[in-house]
């Protein structure tokens, strides 16, 4: 009997550890924000960061971000239009 009652007081105790853990892994407060300044190239279909990685928009309040950034380079058109994919390199 004592083996049993051990054997489910281990149980319980990794099942709380378990849901607490895993709670607190899900509860962090996540804040994904867009930064205009990473963008190098801006199009109507997404952007291209000046690391050279393709992104889509997230949202349409990103486009509007950025197309009010200072220097933006915005082309209202997709990007497969050019045959460059819409990455133009300076030389």
């Amino acid at each position: 009997m004592t083996k049993t009652f051990k054997a489910t007081a281990v149980a319980i105790t990794l099942a709380a550890a378990t849901a607490f853990g895993a709670t607190a892994v899900f509860a962090a407060d996540t804040v994904v924000t867009f930064d205009p300044g990473t963008v190098k190239y801006g199009y109507s279909d997404g952007y291209w960061t000046k690391t050279h990685e393709w992104h889509n928009w997230e949202k349409p309040e990103h486009v509007e971000v950025y197309r009010k950034t200072p220097d933006a380079r915005y082309n209202d058109w997709v990007h497969t239009r050019d045959s460059n994919q819409g990455w133009i390199e300076v030389k």
